[in-house]
């Protein structure tokens, strides 16, 4: 089965799901700069998931999986930061640092699926 859209990856599900629960776990955080900074990171994992979904090119495509890689792993610095500023409990950040995990695998399985294809569809 071919995917047809960005929204039926499961990267993209979970990076979406990660967004609202950060959001939730950081809507009462008055370190301003810190809560825009995660929640714009986090963001930022699934918006270039979709954009780099919807472009002519597999090398763009992994360009822009590379880049929601690199916001996953902000996004998981700033939970240790917010941890030791006591912003969330250990489990809180043990939990979220799990998904950034499982997350990031997903899309380094994905970059290395595409870059596979693509030798053997050339």
């Amino acid at each position: 089965m071919k995917i047809k859209k960005f929204e039926e990856l499961k990267s993209w599900q979970k990076a979406q799901d990660l967004a609202v629960v950060i959001y939730s776990e950081f809507s009462t955080i008055k370190d301003f700069g810190f809560k825009d900074q995660i929640t714009r990171a986090t963001v930022s994992i699934s918006n270039n998931i979709a954009e780099g979904f919807d472009r002519n090119s597999t090398a763009d495509f992994c360009r822009f999986l590379s880049i929601a890689l690199a916001s996953c792993s902000e996004v998981r610095s700033m939970l240790y930061l917010s941890e030791r500023l006591n912003y969330l409990s250990l489990d809180q950040r043990e939990e979220l640092a799990k998904e950034t995990n499982e997350i990031a695998k997903m899309i380094t399985g994905l970059i290395k699926y595409l870059k596979n294809y693509k030798k053997t569809n050339n």
